[in-house]
């Protein structure tokens, strides 16, 4: 069973199922306690902590990520890093994978596909607007909801675009299916990578294949540098040619001549969606298709308004994502098939031209160029769009550009297709056509959090989102414990909205503010009194139970000794009795017996009132060679003892003293003795100079073993 299955992390995550295995890290659903919601917890997995690279990656994603925030890009939650974990805390998805999906279908309806790379766009553009590539866009890393939804994940091999560092790390990076060719080359990457990946995705969807596939990842790498893909109409020929241009132009090997912003993509299918006839000639001219020029009639794009309508009936379940599209399958003109109809056109065309002329002659010079059929173009820079629609019903505007601006305010007119004062040609509808560029207002971003990044990584983050960092260095508290070199905060604060272009302070740590005492004498206190001193010196104890003779809870012994000066916040080892005494042990010796006059075998017995015999020793007087007996008592604490001899031929039983025996300190004291005395009243004549003695003295060789 997986190790984190049952157990909760970060004391709020409770890790419930492992719902993907990936090869840097894990995926497991999990519940949020905190916040009772079911969320995605992603942890590398831990043959990967001790690799850097993968643990830059890991972290990469999580900064990617947490910049991010889209509909279509799924969302970060937390993140925990720590020497034990590493993991990433997101939106739970309940969907399957774009890959799933395509293999179940295998070929996909135009509609849903395009339907599904419009949101793929979206999210990619908004990435890029804050200076993420993702660098892997493919099937596997698209999510799909039941409601046609798409969620983009994974960002763990994105960079900053910013940045132009190269390593041998970023050589062939993302998967060799969907890789553009500078990505293959090693070369850096930039957002029109992730548009040609885009491109792959697109063409797979539509013809169910990839565009290039073998067996070998090599060679589909070098495919990608240098071979042109089939058409995709040559494989499926019910797929527009409108769109067989957008996927051909998206994949564009060389990365300039193909789209160079998400958005000019996302364009180019709106006109699609609008006219599914139109052709955009990407191979017939040589430059790309300019999109700020007056709308042509017949083939005019769809206005913002239009495209935002759509955008918002879209979504839905399947079947209801297409219902502002044109019909499908349109017929297109038939080719004449004889000279018949060429020829009246002709004349026709000629009629027409020299009724024209005359038109001209007789109504036109009169009218000092402002005839009916044309209207003199306003000024409307400056204006708020919404007020130039309703100010001039005989304008068709379409907005042919967005853009931020810190000069106009949000919906101002800041471009206008045709210079103010001229005289143009009505449409049909009896409106001129005027293609306009409105501003977003000033952009702003959401300063990220940036706590415990490296300042270098701080600055990097906040030039991706174009502002600039200026950096103050400052202690961090011990209650922030921010390493040197790292951030402590941001002024201003993260979460915090600024305008594109400001200035942004980091404040850096310059490590921990060092506080100093000196330890107090803690031996005699109990443990509350030894917590309190300890905590007004913030000071940590390690308390460690011992026996001893002190009360039950008194500190007895202390490491470092009182009065040492150690760092505020050190751990002070603190020995505290539980109350129970000790136990020791008690060598008790007879030297200097006349073994001469003494002849058999005795016993030395040593007794307590409470206890009875703690210990006894049998010895043979004959055996021993030095003349001298001990036995060893182990006891706790301190108490009576009363030692005796026993004659085993005469039975005879003599007391020889009553002692008091400290076991902790190992040693005994008399309180009585007769040792002369109780040897005769055993039939043993009379004895000089026998005494007992406190110290451990070796038995003779061949001598009962002593009493343990």
């Amino acid at each position: 069973m997986d190790k984190y299955i049952g157990k909760r992390l970060d004391g709020r995550y409770e890790i419930r199922e492992l719902i993907g295995a990936g090869g840097m890290a894990n995926v497991y659903k999990a519940y949020d306690v905190l916040e009772k919601r079911i969320v995605a917890v992603k942890i590398l997995r831990e043959e990967y902590m001790d690799n850097d690279e993968f643990m830059r990656r890991f972290r990469n994603e999580s900064r990617a990520i947490s910049l991010l925030d889209h509909p279509n890009i799924v969302k970060v939650y937390d993140v925990i890093f720590s020497n034990r974990i590493q993991s990433i805390v997101m939106e739970y998805i309940d969907g399957i994978t774009l890959k799933d999906y395509i293999d179940q279908e295998h070929v996909l309806r135009w509609k849903e596909a395009v339907h599904f790379t419009v949101q793929i766009l979206k999210a990619l553009q908004h990435a890029h607007d804050k200076g993420i590539i993702h660098r892997d866009i493919k099937p596997h890393n698209i999510m799909l909801l039941s409601d046609g939804t798409i969620k983009i994940t994974d960002f763990g091999i994105a960079r900053f675009s910013r940045s132009n560092t190269k390593t041998i790390t970023d050589k062939a990076i993302g998967s060799v299916h969907y890789i553009s060719p500078e990505q293959a080359r090693g070369d850096v990457t930039d957002a029109k990578s992730d548009l040609y990946s885009v491109g792959v995705m697109f063409y797979e969807m539509l013809t169910g294949r990839k565009p290039f596939d073998t067996d070998n990842p090599v060679s589909i790498a070098v495919m990608h540098m240098q071979n042109v893909a089939v058409r995709p109409r040559d494989i499926n020929p019910n797929i527009p040619s409108g769109l067989e241009e957008i996927i051909m132009h998206a994949m564009e090997k060389d990365a300039s001549k193909r789209y160079q912003t998400a958005a000019e993509m996302i364009r180019d299918i709106e006109a699609f969606k609008a006219n599914n006839q139109i052709i955009f000639g990407y191979y017939n001219a040589p430059e790309p298709t300019q999109y700020f020029t007056p709308p042509e009639t017949g083939n005019r794009r769809v206005p913002q308004r239009e495209r935002v309508a759509y955008e918002q009936n879209g979504g839905g379940g399947r079947g209801d994502y297409y219902e502002d599209y044109p019909p499908e399958n349109e017929p297109e003109p038939e080719q004449s098939k004889s000279l018949v109809i060429p020829i009246l056109t002709a004349v026709t065309i000629v009629v027409l031209v020299v009724a024209a002329i005359v038109i001209f002659l007789i109504v036109g010079q009169g009218t000092n160029g402002s005839n009916s059929s044309t209207d003199e173009v306003p000024k409307v820079i400056g204006m708020n769009y919404d007020d130039a629609v309703l100010n001039y019903p005989n304008i068709d505007f379409e907005v042919a550009e967005q853009d931020y601006t810190d000069k106009y305010e949000e919906n101002i007119i800041y471009k206008q297709s045709i210079e103010a004062g001229q005289f143009v040609k009505k449409n049909k509808d009896g409106k001129i056509e005027l293609a306009v560029a409105v501003s977003k207002g000033v952009q702003k971003v959401q300063i990220p959090d940036l706590t415990n990044y490296t300042a270098q990584e701080a600055e990097d983050a906040l030039k991706a989102l174009g502002l600039t960092a200026e950096q103050k260095k400052t202690q961090s508290t011990s209650e922030e414990n921010i390493e040197a070199d790292h951030v402590i905060r941001t002024d201003p604060a993260m979460n915090e909205e600024v305008a594109v272009g400001s200035n942004v302070v980091i404040y850096v740590s310059q490590g921990v503010a060092v506080d100093e005492t000196d330890v107090p004498k803690f031996v005699g206190m109990t443990q509350e009194d030894a917590q309190k001193e300890a905590d007004s010196r913030k000071l940590k104890l390690e308390i460690t139970e011992v026996p001893s003779t002190e009360e039950k809870g008194i500190v007895t012994e202390q490491d470092p000794e009182p009065g040492k000066v150690v760092v505020s916040g050190s751990t002070i080892k603190l020995n505290v009795s539980n109350g129970e005494q000790p136990e020791g042990e008690v060598t008790y010796g007879l030297e200097n017996l006349p073994v001469s006059s003494m002849s058999g075998m005795y016993t030395l017995s040593f007794t307590t009132d409470e206890d009875g015999v703690i210990a006894s020793r049998q010895f043979v007087a004959e055996s021993l060679t030095n003349a001298s007996v001990s036995v060893k008592v182990k006891g706790k604490g301190s108490k009576v003892v009363k030692v005796s001899i026993t004659s085993a031929q005469s039975g005879k039983t003599e007391v020889l003293g009553t002692y008091t025996f400290d076991f902790a300190n190992k040693k005994f004291t008399a309180s009585s003795e007769n040792i002369e005395g109780a040897l005769s009243g055993v039939a043993v004549q009379t004895v000089p100079a026998v005494t007992a003695a406190p110290v451990e003295t070796a038995a003779p060789d061949g001598a009962p073993s002593e009493v343990e």
